[in-house]
């Protein structure tokens, strides 16, 4: 991560306070800008304003993330994916894009769908860093969202690395919360859901690493959702 972009998200972050239990007792001073939240929890049940999906190529629903978002968000979903389909994305959505449709029956405003690339495919890591960056700037700077849950893309069926799939996550999305006009957005939260205590105990040590400088005492809130 360049160095810029590390300082300035801990600038950003300084204002949490404490990286805090899984439950979601630690306290906090307040926001400034942005805040990054590590939850292990349902992607499906984030009451934010866009949840991102782990979509397949088809936009039509699979397993996995894509496959419980899709049931827990009822038939909506499925028909606008069918009608983008029938038009702009005939041939389906590329690796590393992202797309926009209605939440349905979720608590979310919408769903920001995104195809994350097969572990071992070329150009691979830049592809799945540009799942994030695309979606969330989908997120903020079109559907203006305050609020974006994302998975941990790419690291079931797909077989990406748990750990090198963390550092290319948040390292892409402090990118974007570095850019113009991302990062004069005030109370954005990016929260990335992690199914088990494996995958967020990873994330929460790669952040660690990521952003040394904030110190156990400052930093991402870590909670349970």
């Amino acid at each position: 991560m360049d160095v810029a972009i590390a300082t300035l998200v801990a600038g950003v972050l300084a204002s949490v306070n404490g990286s805090g239990p899984r439950d979601g007792t630690a306290g906090r001073k307040g926001l400034t800008v942005t805040q990054i939240t590590l939850l292990q929890g349902d992607i499906t049940k984030q009451r934010v304003d866009v949840v991102v999906n782990a979509a397949n190529s088809s936009l039509l629903g699979g397993g996995g993330v894509d496959g419980a978002i899709h049931r827990a968000g009822g038939p909506e979903i499925l028909a606008e994916c069918r009608r983008l389909r029938a038009s702009h994305y005939g041939g389906g959505l590329a690796v590393g894009r992202a797309v926009a449709t209605t939440a349905g029956l979720l608590p979310a405003g919408h769903v920001v769908h995104t195809v994350g690339p097969v572990h071992g495919a070329s150009g691979g890591a830049g592809l799945l860093a540009s799942c994030y960056r695309e979606s969330l700037r989908l997120a903020v700077l079109e559907l203006g969202a305050r609020s974006v849950a994302f998975p941990a893309i790419s690291t079931g069926v797909y077989r990406w690395p748990l750990e090198d799939a963390a550092r290319i996550a948040l390292s892409a999305v402090a990118e974007v919360l570095a850019e113009d006009p991302v990062k004069a957005v005030v109370g954005l939260e990016v929260r990335f859901v992690l199914f088990g205590a494996a995958a967020y105990d990873v994330f929460a040590r790669v952040r660690a690493e990521l952003w040394p400088v904030l110190g156990p005492e400052l930093g991402p809130e870590l909670e349970e959702g």
